[in-house]
């Protein structure tokens, strides 16, 4: 995943551009981009939501060749949409591109840590890279932009 191409489809977003499905707002879901990529540089914990037993297959599944759902309801996240943290876009834009810098940093300096994903349980940075191109491209769609 291109950090720099990610950033510039982001940046033709407006503010009040309406999602093709689901309910967030271009804020929202840049701020969401932003805080799953906190979660995979341990910067935010978040309990795991899944058996034990569970996560191989959740993983082979998400983690594969297969489009996420577009209605898919994260447990993490529940049926409503968080609070903003941004002042606007813009700044949620910025935040994401500076994150992108700390994820590059996270894992030169830790090749071989796991963090842990609420639903996939411990992901490798190659897992992680995986997660995030499918996660960004998912987003990226429902606004339709490419990615």
């Amino acid at each position: 995943m291109n950090s720099d191409t990610v950033i510039a489809e982001l940046m033709k977003l407006n503010v009040d551009q309406k999602p093709l499905w689901g309910k967030m707002a271009p804020q929202h879901m840049v701020e969401h981009l932003y805080k799953t990529m906190q979660v995979s540089i341990d910067e935010i914990k978040l309990k795991n939501y899944s058996e034990e037993r569970r996560i191989p297959v959740l993983k082979k599944l998400f983690l594969g060749d297969r489009a996420f759902p577009k209605e898919f309801m994260n447990p993490a996240i529940g049926p409503d949409l968080l609070e903003l943290e941004f002042k606007d876009l813009q700044s949620a834009i910025i935040e994401l591109k500076n994150i992108f810098i700390r994820y590059d940093k996270f894992f030169k300096e830790n090749l071989t840590v796991k963090t842990s994903h609420p639903i996939f349980g411990l992901l490798s940075k190659d897992e992680w890279d995986t997660f995030h191109k499918k996660h960004f491209k998912h987003h990226l769609s429902q606004f339709g932009l490419s990615d």
